[in-house]
Formats: structure tokens, sequence, C-alpha cells
């Protein structure tokens, strides 16, 4: 089966409220990865920028429960306000404008992640999301050190 643009916005769309379900029920421990993972293939991979607190390559079903962990672990709350398609082609790019309160510091932050996204057979198979600033968002979230 060939997925169409359309398919994929539908596939996003679909994940997006499932993802906002699963936070509101309190994430992971709270609520169950089984309402996501049939958004995503069985080698998904995700590509967090480094310098986040939850940076790294994320793969699998296993690794986007670990994943989502790491982001329950780090902020308090993490609201996407607005979404835009802005190309419904192959790969897919969105705009999500967020507000988050970080877990450690309850610092808030606004921020925008713009993200590319691959859909093929219904299933999210890679995303890139792209941070603006990431040592803005890091900062957030770090703790203050003694000084020195």
């Amino acid at each position: 089966m060939t997925t169409t643009p359309t398919d994929g916005v539908a596939v996003l769309e679909g994940m997006y409220a499932a993802e906002a379900r699963y936070l509101a029920a309190g994430g992971p421990g709270r609520a169950d990865f089984a309402e996501l993972a049939p958004y995503f293939s069985e080698d998904v991979v995700l590509h967090q920028a480094e310098g986040l607190p939850y940076g790294g390559t994320w793969r699998g079903h296993r690794g986007m429960e670990r994943f989502f962990t790491a982001m329950s672990r780090t902020w308090e709350s993490f609201a996407m306000v607005e979404q835009r398609f802005l190309s419904p082609g192959e790969p897919l790019v969105v705009l999500t404008q967020v507000r988050a309160r970080a877990r450690k510091t309850g610092r808030r932050i606004g921020f925008p992640i713009l993200q590319t996204v691959v859909v093929e057979g219904g299933l999210i198979t890679e995303v890139r999301p792209f941070y603006w600033d990431t040592a803005a968002v890091a900062d957030a979230c770090a703790v203050p050190g003694p000084e020195v």
C-alpha cells in the first residue's frame, strides 16, 4: 500500500491526539503506550538533538517508550498549543508551538519545533525534530550547580 500525503497527515493527527491523551493520563507509568504504538512502525527512528535532556536516537517501540519516559522526567507539562502542516508531502513537515514547564526547575518556556516525519504504509517510520534554540530548552531544564 502506498501512503498518500493525506494519509500521512491523518496518521500524524491521530498520533498527536493519542499522545495528548497519553500525556493527560500521566504519561509513562500511569498511561499505556499501547495507545501510541499503532502509529509507529516496529523499526521507527526518532532523532533528538544531542544537546537536549532527552537527546539521542530512539529506535523501535521500546525506544519510543523510553523516550516518553525521558520526556516525562524532563517536563512537568508539555503542551503543543499550535500545529501547522507546512508540507503534506513526504516527508511531512510540521511546525509546532510548544509551551512547557520543566519538572526540576519549574521554569516555563515557549518554543517552536519544526519536524520532518516520514510515514510509510500508514505508520510513522522516522521523526526528526528541529529546535530553534536547544541551549534555551536545556537551560530551562537545568538545575544550576554551586558557584565556584
